[in-house]
């Protein structure tokens, strides 16, 4: 019987297959590579902005007492994505929310390189002045205030005045290592406003001006304590006798997947990077922020607006 030989086979046709998929998942990586970039540097930090809400019932707080605290963390004016009229925008859905306090957490101005429209530090309190709240307004600083002045800096001043005097001045007394009553439904509540942790230095050697105990032994009873800390690195030497610590500074990583940030400005690292966060009986809540800060990129962290709901 004789037999043919085999045809010998076309390798070509494969291989081409092989190499088109492979140009088109290239291509295909490449777009959605492009498209989360443009995502995480225009969608997200520069049109998103919502509303995030906490519901926290502290140890002690009275019974029957509610009480409802906006949030505004890190607006870092000045950067591609936050304009005063950003800014504007945020202090609009705050008011919406119709919330019994307001409290400013400090870091109201950009730094980075990538400052396009830069605002000063008064115009960013005239707009802040508009937010509404029964129980008032409560600003601190952050420590890109403190940086923000340069003589501060230079000579260790124990303020930077001028900025105090530009909230001031808008009607926004800055707390630094004070406290305020406020009359809450006939019973007293304490704000208390800590100085930054991270006042002066810069790359990882921090000097700050915090007094937490000199702070606390101002307040005379027993009504339940609020504190404002723009770090929350503090957050392990506060007592139980505090209700709540409200802190922001870490825009929550500005990169976040599963509950986790690559990068978090912490000591702590993710400990403390964001939310709601219990430790025995305390209670602290850290903000996302609406700004950025070293680099104009959000991704799983939108900007936000913060309401937590007390009792």
């Amino acid at each position: 019987m004789a037999f043919s030989p085999a045809a010998p086979q076309d390798r070509s046709r494969p291989r081409g297959l092989r190499r088109r998929r492979l140009l088109r998942w290239a291509a295909s990586l490449g777009i959605g590579g492009s498209a989360l970039a443009g995502y995480a540097t225009a969608w997200e930090p520069g049109v998103r902005l919502k509303v995030v809400r906490h519901r926290i019932t502290p140890p002690g707080w009275p019974a029957g007492r509610k009480l409802s605290i906006a949030l505004i963390a890190d607006p870092h004016c000045g950067g591609p994505h936050t304009p005063l009229a950003r800014l504007a925008r945020a202090v609009k859905l705050t008011n919406a929310q119709k919330p019994d306090m307001v409290v400013l957490l400090g870091d109201y101005l950009a730094d980075h390189r990538f400052v396009t429209q830069r605002p000063s530090m008064r115009q960013v309190a005239d707009v802040l002045a508009g937010l509404r709240a029964p129980f008032g307004v409560h600003a601190i600083l952050g420590n890109h205030d403190w940086w923000e002045d340069a003589e501060t800096q230079a000579k260790r001043a124990p303020l930077p005045f001028s900025i105090m005097d530009d909230f001031a001045s808008a009607g926004l007394p800055v707390l630094h290592n004070e406290v305020r009553a406020v009359e809450h439904g006939g019973q007293r509540v304490w704000v208390a406003g800590l100085g930054s942790q991270w006042a002066y230095g810069r790359r990882g050697t921090w000097h700050g001006t915090d007094d937490l105990p000199g702070t606390l032994a101002q307040v005379t009873d027993d009504a339940p304590v609020i504190l404002l800390a723009h770090e929350p690195d503090i957050f392990p030497r506060v007592p139980s006798r505090v209700a709540v610590t409200l802190s922001g500074h870490t825009h929550g990583g500005q990169i976040r997947a599963f509950g986790w940030s690559p990068v978090v400005p912490s000591r702590f690292g993710n400990r403390f990077a964001y939310g709601a966060i219990q430790e025995g009986d305390r209670h602290l809540v850290v903000s996302g922020g609406i700004g950025n800060s070293i680099m104009p990129v959000r991704f799983g962290m939108p900007p936000e607006v913060t309401m937590v709901e007390l009792g």
